[in-house]
């Protein structure tokens, strides 16, 4: 499964989660014959960070679903989620993810504002007022600002 060993950005250069998926090819028992093994949900995370940081979003987003599924509880997985959806313009199932975010941690106030976000993007400024509020109360900002 090295799909992303020749993976280049549309500048030419290589993508920096290039070797995340090739060095597996290089997992060996021992005896010099490459062994492939399927990716770790700590590999996979780290595969997502930096496809999100090179704006894959979409890409990101399909392995954050298999975490999430693994790891239902992880609110930073979630969130990292609900990012990707956002940026890749699934808007609705961004909104879902940080609806589930806010209710497992109230008090996440990058969530809130996500959420907001969201809802703006989705023409929907009186609902996200509320949610931009509550965002900003968490995070100590004024709201009257």
């Amino acid at each position: 499964m090295s799909t992303r060993f020749n993976s280049y950005r549309p500048d030419g250069e290589p993508t920096a989660d290039r070797w995340a998926g090739a060095l597996r090819l290089f997992d060996g028992a021992g005896d010099g014959v490459p062994v492939i093994r399927e990716e770790t949900a700590a590999e996979r995370w780290e595969r997502a960070e930096l496809l999100f940081e090179e704006k894959g979003y979409a890409e990101a987003a399909k392995l954050l679903v298999g975490i999430v599924a693994e790891f239902p509880e992880h609110v930073a997985a979630r969130l990292l989620l609900a990012r990707a959806y956002y940026h890749s313009a699934q808007l609705r199932r961004a909104e879902e993810e940080l609806r589930t975010v806010i209710d497992r941690d109230p008090v996440e106030h990058y969530a809130h504002l996500m959420l907001g976000r969201t809802l703006e993007r989705q023409g929907r400024d009186a609902e996200a007022a509320s949610w931009l509020r509550m965002a900003g109360a968490l995070s100590g900002e004024s709201a009257s600002g």
